[in-house]
C-alpha cells in the first residue's frame, strides 16, 4: 500500500454525486494541487465512495449482467478489468510547446479512450476476458495499451487526439464534447493498421444501415480471412447488391451515436431505452456527464448509472525497458461511482462494437425491437441512405508521405481532413 489517501471535508452533496464534489475538473477549489505528492498512485477519496447495496437487482455491466447479492466479487472483477485513463501529468508537451499535462480539460479525451480501449479489448481478446493484478496478460493487452500511452508516437495518445482536435474547431488545451471525441477517433483510426477498425459517427440522431455495410465490407486479400459466409442484413429484400460472399470480409466496426436526450435535462421518456442499450452484448457505454465534467459510463443498477471517472491526476508511464508497461494505473481497483440517471446531462454518446456483420445485424434487430418501439425514439435506425443527406462516402486516409503518429506532429497538415460541420453536443 502506498501513502493514506488525503482527506477532505464531505461535501453537501448526495452520496450520488460524481467524486469530483469539492473539486474543480481534477483540483481542489482552495488552495494548490496537492495530487502531485502522491504520484503514480490512485487517490482515493474513501469518504465519497459507496458500497453497492445489498439488494436483489441485477446490474449490467456493458453487456452482461450480474446478480449483486450473488456475484458482488464478480462485479468488481469485471469493472476492474476495464482500462481506465485519468489525468495524467508530466509527458512530453504536446506538440512541444503545448501542456504536459492534460488535468482541467482532457476528461472527455480520456473518457474517449475507455470507450475505444473496451472497443479493443473485445476486437482482440473478447468480452469475457479479465484482467488479474500482477498476472501476465496476452501480449495483445500490452500492444493495446500502449496505444493509449502519453506520447506523440502512439496512435491514440492525448497528444494525438488534441492535435487532431485542432481540426475539429478545438484548441490545445480546450475541453471537448462527446461529438468532437468521437469525430477524433473517426480520422485516428485511418493510421491505425493493427486494430483496423471501421469507425462510424451517426448524423442526426440517425444510424443508416446501408453506409455502415458499404464502409464495414472490404475485399478479402488473403485466404486466411474468414470470409466464407452468407453476406446478411436486417432486411434481404432491401439489401444493395454487394461482393459475393467468397471475396468480401467485415471490418470490425465501433459505432458511436451522439444524442441530445433533453434540453437543460434528460428527458425521463428516454430512461428505459438509454438502459437498455447497456443491456446489449455490442455495448461498450456512454461518454457523457455534466458540462466540463466528463465520465465513462458503463452500465447500471437500477435507475443510477455506473460509471469510471478520469478525474483523478496520475503521473506519466512509459514502457520499461523489457517493452512493457506497468498497468497497475490503468485499472481502478475500487468501487465504482454512481449517479442518478436523471442527473445525467443530456448530451450524451452511445458506443458499440460489432466484430462481425451477424454481430451488427443482431444489434439492429435489438435496436428495432427495445428502442424503436418508443413513441418518442431516442434515435433512428434506417436501411436506406436518406435521399436529401450529401452522398455517404466511406472515410480514407490522406494521402500524404508519412505514418499516422507523425502525420500529426504538426498542426498544418490538418488540411487534409474537412472540418465537421456537425453540432458539438455537451453545452459548455
Amino acid at each position: 500500500m502506498g501513502p493514506a489517501a488525503p482527506q477532505h471535508e464531505k461535501s453537501s452533496r448526495t452520496r450520488l454525486e460524481p467524486m469530483s464534489l469539492a473539486w474543480a475538473d481534477g483540483f481542489p477549489t482552495t488552495g494548490p494541487p496537492v495530487l502531485s505528492k502522491y504520484e503514480n498512485q490512485i487517490t482515493i477519496f474513501a469518504d465519497y465512495l459507496e458500497e453497492f447495496p445489498d439488494t436483489d437487482e441485477l446490474v449490467w455491466i456493458l453487456g452482461k449482467q450480474h446478480l449483486l447479492k450473488t456475484e458482488k466479487s464478480k462485479l468488481l472483477s469485471d469493472i476492474s478489468a476495464r482500462l481506465w485513463f485519468t489525468y495524467r501529468r508530466k509527458f512530453s508537451p504536446i506538440g512541444g510547446t503545448g501542456p504536459s499535462s492534460d488535468a482541467g480539460w482532457g476528461c472527455m479525451l480520456r473518457c474517449g479512450q475507455m470507450m475505444l480501449a473496451q472497443a479493443l479489448i473485445c476486437r482482440h481478446l473478447g468480452r469475457d476476458w479479465n484482467w488479474e493484478k500482477q498476472k501476465e496478460q496476452p501480449k495483445e493487452y500490452q500492444r493495446i495499451l500502449q496505444c493509449f500511452l502519453d506520447r506523440k508516437d502512439c496512435c491514440y495518445s492525448i497528444h494525438q487526439m488534441a492535435q487532431m482536435g485542432v481540426g475539429e474547431g478545438k484548441s490545445i488545451g480546450e475541453w471537448f464534447g462527446p461529438n468532437t471525441v468521437a469525430q477524433v477517433l473517426k480520422k485516428l483510426a485511418l493510421f491505425d493498421e493493427w486494430n483496423s477498425l471501421a469507425v462510424y459517427v451517426s448524423m442526426d440522431n440517425t444510424v443508416v444501415i446501408e453506409d455502415i455495410k458499404k464502409m464495414c465490407r472490404t475485399l478479402s486479400l488473403s485466404a486466411d480471412t474468414p470470409a466464407e459466409r452468407p453476406l446478411e442484413s436486417l432486411t434481404a429484400s432491401n439489401q444493395s447488391k454487394g461482393p459475393s460472399a467468397c471475396c468480401t470480409a467485415w471490418k470490425p466496426l465501433l459505432l458511436i451515436v451522439p444524442l441530445r436526450l433533453g434540453i437543460n435535462q434528460i428527458n425521463p421518456v428516454y430512461v428505459d431505452a438509454f438502459k437498455e442499450c447497456f443491456k446489449m452484448p455490442q455495448s461498450l457505454g456512454a461518454l457523457g456527464g455534466k458540462p466540463n465534467n466528463a465520465y465513462y459510463f458503463i452500465g447500471f443498477l437500477g435507475d443510477e448509472l455506473i460509471f469510471l471517472d478520469p478525474h483523478t491526476t496520475q503521473t506519466f508511464v512509459d514502457t520499461e525497458e523489457n517493452g512493457t508497461v506497468d498497468d497497475q494505473t490503468f485499472h481502478c481497483l475500487q468501487p465504482p461511482q454512481r449517479m442518478n440517471i436523471l442527473n445525467l446531462d443530456p448530451s450524451v454518446a452511445l458506443g458499440f462494437f460489432c466484430k462481425e456483420e451477424k454481430d451488427f445485424d443482431s444489434w439492429c434487430s435489438l435496436v428495432q425491437k427495445e428502442i424503436l418501439k418508443e413513441n418518442l425514439r431516442m434515435f433512428e435506425l434506417v436501411q436506406k441512405h436518406p435521399s436529401h443527406w450529401p452522398p455517404f462516402v466511406p472515410p480514407a486516409k490522406p494521402e500524404v508521405t508519412t505514418t499516422g503518429a507523425e502525420f500529426i506532429d504538426s498542426t498544418e497538415q490538418l488540411e487534409e481532413f474537412d472540418l465537421e460541420e456537425d453540432f458539438e453536443i455537451l453545452s459548455i
